[in-house]
């Protein structure tokens, strides 16, 4: 089995770009094949620079490791081969619609395209799309036939008279090249299936199977992930502070399922289990929720070490005590800082936060401190409310109502330290 992610070099990963990555890398990996990186950078006016640099660096943080790299605008020659082959064939027409007759794209506005009775010798090459042809496929992903009467079809443009291929040639050309045996794709490809179907069939006689994956649906709006709307890069989500391994068994379950209930993988499990049957019909919605869930799951995993370096925490006593009291309660890593930023640094505390007894609460708590006895027992000395006294401890202490366990944040923080943050506020 041999499978390909074949994205354009035009700025951050998409999640649901990433989950098209990892389906055909697990499709190829469980059966023993070849998982293969194309870039597809034939449209070099959307090119950003950098790009694929950074795409492979993506990959390899997922552990989405390829077998083979291809980039298609070192192949232009192969395009140019198979589209003049198609024309020598007779399947396939060059074409000169200029201006009135095309649209922007460069596609004419008729279904068949004129120029294909012209017998011209130069120009863009289009598809020389046949009548009354069913033309059909079985999609692996929602286990069905699709098809459609050629009828409908349009004349595409498969080679500019630039000399550059659009995506229906190269995509076709590469894939049979390649020796691809299953294609998985967005969804929105499904309309352009029929046009390289019949490229596949002119070209090499046989095709690859094909998948289109489902529609990833925001959770608030139950419409399509939009970069306008929702957060969509990959590395938006890695910067928020989720592990690559929690993100990638998160979009694992949208729009595939297991046999059993099973929920947490790692990437050699994932490989293991997965099964070609499992894809869903149905659009997943991206509950930030679940990802938030499995993300704490996965955190909890972590070492005490590896958790520090993940943070970029130097590895003293003093941090390693904050990780084991905060290790259970974050689910991203951006949340350290918030919950834990009054270890490092004073706070600056809000005496609007503070209850009527405040004060007392903290002279009173600073003698008890001193004399290195039991909070508790200065709560029952002074027959305070153990909510109330606490809650004077911890907005003193770190300037928020909501915070890890006082009283050993208190250890962490030190005798001195404690009684000085105390005392400033007396």
């Amino acid at each position: 089995m041999r499978t390909r992610f074949a994205p354009s070099p035009t700025g951050f990963l998409h999640i649901g770009s990433l989950r098209t990555a990892l389906y055909a890398y697990l499709l190829a990996k469980h059966e023993n094949g070849q998982f293969i990186l194309r870039i597809e950078d034939t449209d070099q006016k959307r090119e950003i620079e950098g790009s694929v640099d950074a795409l492979k660096t993506t990959l390899k943080k997922f552990g989405l490791e390829w077998d083979e790299f291809y980039a298609q605008s070192e192949r232009l020659d192969k395009y140019k081969k198979a589209a003049e082959k198609l024309v020598l064939d007779g399947n396939a027409f060059y074409c000169d619609c200029k201006g009135k007759n095309a649209k922007n794209d460069g596609y004419s506005l008729d279904l068949k395209d004129p120029c294909r009775n012209k017998k011209l010798t130069k120009g863009a090459i289009k598809l020389k799309v046949p009548d009354n042809k069913i033309i059909s496929y079985f999609d692996f992903v929602h286990k069905k036939e699709i098809s459609w009467n050629s009828n409908t079809v349009y004349d595409a443009t498969l080679l500019k008279s630039d000399g550059f291929p659009t995506y229906h040639l190269a995509v076709a050309v590469d894939d049979i090249d390649m020796k691809i045996t299953h294609i998985l794709r967005g969804h929105d490809w499904l309309p352009s299936t029929p046009i390289h179907l019949l490229v596949f069939e002119y070209l090499a006689g046989n095709r690859p199977e094909i998948g289109h994956l489902t529609d990833i649906l925001s959770a608030e709006t139950g419409k399509k992930l939009s970069k306008r709307r929702d957060s969509v890069f990959v590395e938006q989500f890695i910067d928020e502070g989720y592990l690559p391994e929690a993100l990638l068994n998160f979009i694992l379950l949208l729009g595939w399922a297991p046999k059993d209930n099973r929920e947490v993988y790692t990437l050699d499990e994932m490989i293991k289990n997965f099964d070609i049957k499992g894809f869903q019909d149905a659009n997943p919605r991206f509950f930030r929720e679940k990802l938030d869930w499995f993300n704490g799951q996965y955190i909890r995993k972590l070492s005490v070490d590896d958790l520090l370096i993940k943070l970029k925490l130097e590895n003293t006593s003093k941090n390693k005590s904050i990780i084991s009291l905060l290790q259970n309660r974050i689910e991203k890593l951006s949340d350290f800082n918030s919950l834990a930023g009054f270890f490092f640094d004073k706070p600056k505390v809000d005496t609007k936060l503070f209850g009527k007894n405040y004060k007392e609460h903290l002279t009173k708590a600073i003698e008890g401190i001193k004399a290195g006895g039991d909070l508790m027992e200065v709560i029952k000395q002074n027959n305070f409310k153990t909510g109330d006294f606490f809650m004077s401890l911890r907005i003193a202490i770190t300037g928020m109502k909501f915070t890890p366990p006082i009283s050993e944040s208190i250890v962490i923080l030190g005798k001195d330290e404690t009684l000085d943050r105390l005392k400033i506020l007396i």
